[in-house]
């Protein structure tokens, strides 16, 4: 029986994070993994759905040429081609993992990968070929798969999940879709901007219900204006599906017909038939509990990524493999903390935050000062012709600490990291607003909502 030092159940960007990692530290390092390297965000998630939303801009762009002094007639899509290239994308960056695991001597193996005992993992191949291993550590990385109501279940064809949205053969000419999240947004957005009709139906009172109440209904009039269909604070009874198409039936009684379908309501963990239970692996409302260091109810176990909650987050699963790593090798890294994780959804315009929303910082008892700054006052914002959104920063008013940044507007995902950074090192409103920012660009709008919070704004 062949032995690592750490085994990882799970290649995604958690596993394959934490195996490159462990590798790097000496440890000898096996991943078992049934699909494709990269798990779901490589190969069906971040990366191939970021491919499509670019696509859709660039059509979107093409379209618009004219205000730009660009006339640019009969455009046409090759929707088989817009298809191609995300899958594409997600093949190279599979292949791009195997290489890393070559160059850092990790042993991929390709199977299904199950508890024997704590410290014994059978592989189960394609063929149904056994072999067993022998861990000194494990890694559960097993990530997470889409929801679906009860007698309303995915079958692929005109009930999907965010996998077939992906690689539909034909555009559908109308799409309903069931949750308002980051998923359920950004698939509006994609599809919207290619001319299908699309209809956003969600149970909470807003779009993107986690993010800061402004941010959320500045997005939802921003739909409305592209024609994208809202429906708010409103349950789906039942989906009724048809020959050509399907009925969406809502509580108050409405029903909204499409030709398909998307279920974008959340996920579950995959925490079935890898034998946690037998080895007495806790777990806590389907997700497998764990401590601060990643460490789960069983000495020499761990869990990272999605398959131990929220937030359901591919950046986050890799920070946890690094700390997970560096814990079981005795290095006492700093423990997780999700106080200060940016979220972020790339729709156009995209929207990012971290920390408290307005709401929240009012509930916790802050006492605060809030700024916000219009894209549209910007010069960067102007020159590109990007002008939608603002930067909205909430400071608690007795000591300057930046409590949360929320942004809808072109770059938000990447503008973003500047909060982070900023209150990473505890900066204050003070700091902020005295750093000397480049002109023009966007990132300005951090200063100036600095600026607006404080009552000394310059450009509005």
């Amino acid at each position: 029986m062949k032995s690592y030092d750490v085994i990882i159940i799970g290649g995604g960007p958690g596993g394959y994070v934490a195996a490159i990692r462990s590798a790097q530290l000496g440890m000898a390092t096996a991943v078992i993994e049934s699909n494709h390297l990269g798990g779901i965000c490589c190969n069906w998630g971040c990366i191939p759905t970021k491919t499509l939303l670019k696509n859709a801009e660039v059509y979107k762009l093409i379209q618009n040429a004219d205000k730009y002094g660009i006339n640019v007639e009969n455009v046409q899509v090759d929707w088989s081609k817009v298809i191609k290239r995300s899958r594409d994308v997600a093949k190279r960056l599979s292949k791009g993992i195997e290489y890393l695991f070559k160059k850092n001597k990790i042993d991929y193996i390709h199977a299904k990968g199950e508890f024997a005992t704590i410290t014994n993992i059978i592989a189960t191949t394609d063929d149904g070929e056994k072999v067993e291993y022998k861990a000194k550590h494990v890694i559960i990385a097993t990530g997470a798969r889409a929801k679906y109501f009860p007698e309303m279940e995915i079958d692929g064809k005109q009930i999907i999940s965010y996998k077939e949205a992906m690689i539909q053969k034909n555009q559908p000419k109308s799409l309903i879709i069931i949750g308002a999240g980051a998923i359920g947004v950004e698939f509006a957005h994609f599809y919207n901007s290619f001319g299908t009709d699309v209809t956003l139906i969600e149970a909470l009172p807003n779009i993107l219900p986690s993010e800061d109440e402004d941010v959320s209904k500045e997005l939802e009039k921003i739909f409305k204006k592209r024609k994208i269909n809202i429906y708010l604070n409103s349950m789906v009874e039942k989906i009724e599906k048809l020959k050509t198409k399907v009925k969406i039936h809502i509580k108050d009684g409405d029903i909204i017909e499409a030709e398909k379908v998307l279920l974008s309501i959340g996920v579950k963990g995959n925490i079935k038939n890898f034998g946690l239970e037998e080895c007495g692996i806790a777990i806590d409302s389907g997700w497998i509990k764990v401590n601060d260091c990643m460490e789960t109810s069983q000495p020499h176990v761990y869990a990272i990524g999605d398959v131990v909650g929220q937030p359901w987050l591919a950046h986050v699963a890799s920070a946890e493999a690094i700390v997970a790593v560096e814990h079981l090798a005795g290095l006492h890294p700093e423990p997780m903390q999700y106080n200060n994780i940016p979220g972020c959804t790339y729709c156009h315009p995209e929207v990012a935050s971290v920390g408290l929303t307005e709401k929240a910082a009012k509930d916790a008892g802050y006492d605060i000062n809030v700024g916000t700054f219009p894209f549209r006052g910007l010069g960067k914002s102007m020159a590109t012709g990007d002008t939608d959104g603002f930067v909205k920063i909430i400071y608690d008013s007795k000591y300057g600490e930046m409590l949360g940044c929320h942004i809808i507007g072109a770059e938000a995902t990447n503008i973003i990291t500047e909060a982070v950074i900023a209150r990473k090192l505890e900066t204050t409103h003070y700091e902020v607003l005295k750093l000397v920012h480049p002109h023009p660009t966007l990132s300005e709008a951090i200063m100036e909502a600095t600026a607006d919070a404080l009552g000394e704004s310059i450009h509005i």
